[in-house]
């Protein structure tokens, strides 16, 4: 897995914030990141999970601590003139996030960070979306991926957020990941990507350029579309949610690691749903 180490500051405020003045709230600091989320997921469902990324001097070696400690085998640079990456993550009552974020050392991973080695034994290439969105991390996502194709290892994508998303340039992305065989968007970014007016429409059409898509699509449960087929549904799953943030990091992983494990599709699909309402009911984006 190639993606972002990330110190996430949670704020959970019930009351809409006020401007210019104090707002309670209940306030966490957690290891976060979407690919660094991920792959804690994907080891904590047992699946041999390493990451590629790049943390800053100030809290660097607590992230790989922490990936350790959740079963990654973590593979990430230290950068010692940059911090850490931070996202302030507003909560509101209904569990929806909106995000400050400073991408910091995150945002220097590039090809020196690349060893063809770290795709020793993997069956299994998942990129996060960020990574590509400025250099050196796009040169970096285009070299893993010729690496992966090289070997015979199946890639996916998972195209982050819409606001860097729409900044890169929708068809720019497609073109980049052309190569993957699955992408797993949400919803918004599906419609992004596609322009299409409703989530069925465009994951048939994102499918038709991947071959697989997943459509994320938050507490209504998600679809599956494959190539020339149908898009199928799972319903969400229905829980108390408290926090958004690393849900569809938690789908991803529970999609992908059923995949990996050689369940059909359809039953991946509901893996990563019920991976998905696992991790709205906790604070922060990483399980345990």
């Amino acid at each position: 897995m190639v993606g972002d180490v990330v110190t996430d500051v949670v704020a959970v405020h019930r009351a809409p914030v006020a401007t210019g003045t104090d707002t309670p709230a209940d306030i966490v600091v957690r290891p976060g990141g979407s690919g660094a989320n991920t792959a804690a997921w994907a080891a904590h469902l047992g699946t041999d999970t390493r990451l590629l990324a790049r943390a800053g001097y100030d809290t660097g070696h607590w992230h790989v601590e922490a990936l350790r400690g959740s079963g990654v085998r973590p593979h990430v640079r230290v950068d010692p003139d940059h911090p850490t990456a931070v996202v302030i993550a507003m909560v509101d009552g209904t569990g929806e996030r909106s995000m400050l974020t400073n991408r910091g050392a995150g945002g220097r991973i590039g090809p020196a960070d690349w060893d063809d080695t770290l795709l020793d034994g993997v069956g299994h290439l998942h990129l996060s979306g960020y990574t590509l969105f400025a250099e050196p991390g796009l040169t970096l996502a285009r070299l893993a991926v010729r690496s992966a194709l090289a070997r015979g290892v199946r890639i996916s994508v998972d195209p982050a957020s819409t606001g860097p998303l729409r900044a890169f340039g929708p068809e720019r992305f497609l073109e980049e990941t052309a190569a993957a065989a699955i992408v797993i968007p949400n919803r918004d970014e599906a419609l992004l990507l596609t322009g299409e007016p409703d989530p069925g429409a465009a994951a048939t059409a994102l499918a038709e350029r991947y071959g697989m898509a997943a459509v994320k699509l938050g507490a209504s449960g998600a679809l599956l579309a494959r190539a020339g087929q149908a898009p199928v549904r799972a319903p969400g799953i229905a829980v108390h949610a408290l926090d958004s943030t690393g849900a569809g990091d938690a789908f991803a992983a529970g999609f992908l690691s059923a995949l990996l494990r050689g369940e059909p599709a359809e039953s991946a699909l509901e893996a990563g749903c019920r991976a998905g309402a696992v991790a709205v009911t906790r604070l922060g984006g990483r399980p345990g």
